[in-house]
């Protein structure tokens, strides 16, 4: 059966749109940057027969609404509803930036139960650049400009640490048309990955739920020392390497699958 489409209001009156499949404990899936619903789709499919899974669009993508002002205190309401709605209490799987959008939910109290994330673009040591921390704000001005491109390719450069060269062969590629119809939330990952993506240690030491750190063997040194840096600061969290994978991760759901199975169940 295909989920349907429906909408749950979040605190400040914007309707997010959600899809849900699947029975049993529910499972709330987050994508990052460049990501909706239909991206993490695949994995609610691997997981629906044991849970139920729940994809929605983060504020200002898809079926969502949004505001004319951003705050990453609204994102969070916005799962909060999505928990309230699925029975007040969920687990949550978060990729990339939506890792740390729901680790900033976690840490802020929501009632989540357990808490998976796969690759937190934190910027924990000097094997990279990190962005500066007006990086919001350029990305922001270059959207107010109508600079789509150019946004995309400075997050992408910047924000990801995607070389310059393979970021222009990307602009011939039919992704980038995707990439620039999603640009205008760009800004809002920026502010979830805070200043200079830097790792917020003491928050994520409040984290009370139970958490697994997941990384691919194949992805930059800098995002799995990442990930081993949020599985050390938050207490008692699990650190799992899966091989074979990078960041692409959710195209490759029955890589996730067991792991999440074992870990939420």
């Amino acid at each position: 059966m295909q989920p349907t489409l429906q909408t749950v209001t979040s605190a400040d009156g914007t309707r997010i749109a959600f899809e849900s499949s699947g029975d049993g404990h529910p499972v709330i899936l987050l994508g990052g940057a460049f990501n909706d619903r239909t991206t993490v789709a695949p994995l609610a499919a691997a997981l629906a027969p044991a849970f139920r899974a729940i994809t929605y669009d983060r504020r200002g993508r898809g079926g969502s609404g949004d505001a004319p002002a951003y705050a990453v205190e609204r994102e969070v309401e916005d799962l909060a509803a999505l928990i309230e709605q699925a029975g007040g209490s969920a687990s949550v799987f978060g990729h990339s930036s939506g890792a740390i959008l729901a680790l900033e939910a976690a840490a802020r109290g929501l009632p989540i139960a357990r808490l998976a994330v796969y690759e937190p673009p934190y910027v924990v040591s000097d094997a990279r650049s990190r962005p500066g921390d007006d990086f919001a704000g350029r990305l922001r001005a270059l959207v107010e400009q109508d600079r789509r491109d150019d946004a995309v390719a400075m997050f992408l450069t910047e924000g990801a640490d995607v070389p310059e060269q393979v970021v222009a062969g990307m602009r011939s590629e039919p992704v980038w048309n995707w990439f620039t119809g999603l640009a205008h939330t760009l800004p809002y990952d920026a502010a979830v990955s805070g200043p200079g993506q830097s790792l917020p240690a003491g928050r994520l030491a409040g984290i009370t739920v139970p958490t697994l750190a997941i990384g691919g063997d194949r992805s930059p040194a800098w995002m799995l020392e990442a990930v081993r840096a949020v599985a050390e600061a938050v207490p008692g969290a699990r650190h799992l390497v899966l091989p074979g994978q990078d960041h692409g991760v959710l195209g490759e759901p029955e890589a996730l699958r067991p792991a999440l199975e074992d870990f939420l169940a």
